[in-house]
């Protein structure tokens, strides 16, 4: 099923724009706020030129298409011809096939876009950028936050049996989520939570996508021209109280046979799914570690070179869901998952990111994320579960991963 809007031809524009403010700092509103930013460098976007929702287990494939037919009934004057300029679609899609939750596709109508020394504005329609009035960001009042569809609790008993089904051979792994609710006095302005997360994770892709923002450290896949990069996260460890700490859990963590096993199945996963598409793969035989600044990843760049022709859109397709946020067997994991975690995922752990009409693109995983409506937002955390996981260890994990948009919610170091 999907629902399409604002696809009639029109004039598409891409000229150099003098750098000026932070691109987050560009946004001027909070409503349909559009980000990618990593590092200072990425893609902000606001106001909705077109817009595609789906559902459906060939939701992706629907997307493709009418992102292809889109793209090519509009004109487009492009005078730098980079990656993320001319028309884009930004994106982000629901986990499950079938659950309530719709993906979504949207253009926006003005988008600002940096790569290295180079600044762009993008225009649909003969939309002017300063059309839209700039309202200041404020921190929400009455922060509180409650249980969500899954207390913790239940979240400990899940991973407690999920660990016996795995002892017992039905499977390798499986990826268990819960959520938290967090409520306030005011709307919440994205916008808050897109800085506090850039500033604090900076090495993270922040990202925001019709009222799902979060900051995620796990590059699903990125193809720019025939190249192709996929950032495989699986094993985690939270950060030390101080560098001595931290240099025993990093020489721990790589040493660690539950987590190298965790994220041997997410490497192998992302590995078979490339295949098809690439040539020339290169997969690292041993994982590096990744620091964020409140936990460590065990992490390898899985590296390609296309043959088929895929745009960024049709590869996040085919990858989802990895090991990583889906377990293997993927069907067999999908299926105690389902059994052990009863709540809609929404478009938590789904790939979210960005397409341009020239079919490259980056697509992240949505993780430390949060669904934001009104005055509410419904964060989300997960872990992979195999058989020497410890249910109390993964609860503490879970809490750990919620950190992030907690401490953006609270304006922590602002």
């Amino acid at each position: 099923m999907s629902t399409a809007v604002g696809i009639a031809p029109t004039q598409v524009r891409t000229a150099p724009l003098v750098a000026g403010d932070d691109l987050l700092d560009q946004l001027p509103t909070s409503t349909g706020a559009l980000s990618w930013v990593r590092r200072g460098e990425g893609l902000v976007g606001w106001g909705e030129a077109a817009r595609l929702e789906v559902s459906g287990p060939d939701r992706f494939a629907h997307a493709a298409e009418w992102w292809r037919q889109v793209a090519a009934g509009w004109s487009v004057e492009d005078e730098l011809g980079l990656p993320g300029c001319g028309p884009v679609a930004f994106g982000s899609f629901a986990f499950d096939d079938d659950g309530p939750t719709s993906s979504v596709l949207v253009v926006p109508e003005v988008l600002v876009g940096r790569r290295d020394d180079t600044t762009w504005l993008t225009t649909i329609g003969g939309r002017s950028a300063t059309t839209s009035v700039l309202h200041g960001v404020e921190a929400p009042r009455g922060l509180r936050y409650s249980g969500g569809t899954i207390s913790v609790t239940a979240f400990r008993q899940a991973v407690e049996a999920a660990v016996s089904r795995i002892r017992s051979g039905a499977l390798d792994k499986v990826v268990l989520a819960h959520d938290l609710v967090a409520r306030t006095d005011d709307d919440i302005d994205a916008r808050f939570v897109l800085r506090g997360l850039a500033d604090r994770y900076p090495d993270c892709w922040t990202f925001a996508v019709d009222g799902l923002v979060g900051a995620t450290p796990e590059l699903l896949v990125r193809r720019s021209g025939d190249q192709v990069l996929s950032r495989v996260l699986a094993g985690t460890a939270a950060r030390g109280a101080d560098a001595a700490d931290d240099e025993s859990l990093r020489t721990g963590l790589l040493r660690s046979a539950k987590d190298l096993e965790e994220h041997r199945y997410a490497v192998e996963s992302v590995t078979s799914l490339l295949t098809p598409h690439c040539a020339d793969l290169s997969v690292p035989t041993t994982p590096y570690v990744l620091e964020l600044p409140n936990v460590c990843h065990l992490a390898s760049d899985v590296t390609g070179r296309l043959r088929d022709g895929a745009d960024a859109l049709a590869l996040a397709g085919a990858l989802h869901p990895t090991a990583a946020v889906g377990g293997t067997p993927t069907d067999v994991a999908r299926r105690l998952r389902r059994d052990l975690e009863p709540m809609d995922r929404g478009r938590y752990a789904g790939p979210v990111g960005w397409v341009d009409a020239r079919g490259d693109g980056e697509w992240g995983i949505a993780l430390r994320c949060a669904q934001l409506d009104g005055r509410s937002a419904r964060l989300f955390a997960g872990c992979g579960i195999v058989a020497d996981s410890d249910p109390d260890a993964e609860v503490l994990e879970a809490q750990t991963k919620f950190v992030p948009v907690r401490d953006a919610l609270e304006g922590v170091g602002r």
